[in-house]
């Protein structure tokens, strides 16, 4: 494959991936709607388009065309920027993700990610400690208490919960001896060859502080409503405000597809009787099951009190998570 051959296999992959991720997000929010209203006995959205799918599209125009105010006490460049930083660690995720193994396009043979990176989960973590920055300066820049406050929550809790967070995936690494992401997958052989029946610990974990990181119910302590008003967007508007969101949704996906890829096998089929179903099919179908979990605990759990927030993962999940390394590290020892 020469140089020109890349380049095009390239762009290709980023403007479906980006254009696929777009559009889930778009989706999410839907999804989110109708399935919330499900679980309270109501309708949701159903008037734009059939059953309401055209609603995500009606969404999008009227954020782009609503007025954009802007706080007189905003910090310029930064009160712009922070959206985009927000919003750019949470792509850059998919970046080491694979979706499949190896296609033909063009008649050129190709692997299903982007980069097949040798250190894939020590990008992934890294890319998305990124995204602090963008609400914490979101907060700063705004020229609000409110959105100080709700930033420095937001950043107090996000820091806190990626100790855990690293530790969750310790076991799993001891055990796979590999950092990369499509060597993982590949390791992941059947039903009961996906890491997280060796590392069940290690996933609950892992999944609790990506909800918090992610900001999400019952953790979203950023965005507290009756404390906050909005929390660290409360003086966003127009498309700054959509990109506060499409991040979210986009770091939501993120996450169902990195514990897709590294417990529960990645692209491949579970059993060798549904080896029909196309590997980018069942890699959606098991992400997708991620995200219905996201909506289940929005419609379910109450939200949390700072208190009990900084309690829980400082005194549950780190000790449990540095358990879980110990046994394993303990166990691999002895095994050898």
């Amino acid at each position: 494959m020469d140089y020109l051959q890349f380049a095009l296999i390239s762009l290709i992959k980023v403007v479906t991936i980006v254009g696929v991720v777009l559009t889930g997000c778009a989706y999410m929010t839907y999804a989110e709607r109708r399935i919330v209203a499900l679980f309270q006995q109501r309708v949701g959205p159903n008037l734009a388009g059939p059953f309401g799918l055209l609603q995500p599209m009606a969404d999008a125009i009227k954020m782009i065309f609503k007025e954009d105010i802007r706080p007189a006490a905003a910090e310029g460049w930064f009160y712009n920027l922070a959206p985009v930083i927000t919003f750019i660690p949470a792509l850059l995720t998919f970046t080491v993700i694979p979706f499949g193994d190896t296609v033909t396009v063009f008649g050129i043979e190709t692997k299903l990610i982007l980069s097949d990176m040798n250190i894939g989960v020590l990008f992934f973590f890294a890319v998305t400690s990124l995204s602090v920055y963008g609400i914490l300066l979101a907060g700063w820049s705004s020229g609000s208490k409110y959105s100080l406050m709700g930033g420095l929550r937001a950043s107090a809790q996000m820091i806190s919960y990626e100790v855990a967070y690293g530790l969750s995936l310790v076991g799993v690494l001891l055990l796979a001896q590999t950092l990369s992401l499509q060597e993982l997958v590949h390791q992941q052989q059947g039903f009961w060859g996906m890491y997280v029946w060796k590392q069940p610990i290690g996933f609950m974990v892992f999944f609790i502080c990506a909800v918090a990181e992610t900001n999400r119910s019952p953790f979203d302590l950023a965005e507290a409503e009756s404390e906050l008003v909005a929390g660290f967007h409360t003086e966003y508007s127009s498309m700054r405000f959509g990109t506060f969101f499409i991040g979210e949704y986009a770091a939501m996906i993120g996450v169902g597809a990195i514990a897709t890829t590294i417990f529960f096998g990645g692209w491949q089929s579970p059993f060798e009787f549904l080896d029909f179903i196309p590997p980018v099919l069942w890699f959606a179908i098991k992400v997708s099951g991620f995200m219905f979990f996201y909506i289940w605990m929005r419609a379910t759990l109450p939200r949390f009190r700072y208190d009990q927030l900084m309690n829980f993962g400082w005194k549950m999940l780190f000790p449990i998570a540095l358990l879980n390394t110990m046994l394993t590290a303990g166990i691999r020892l002895w095994l050898k």
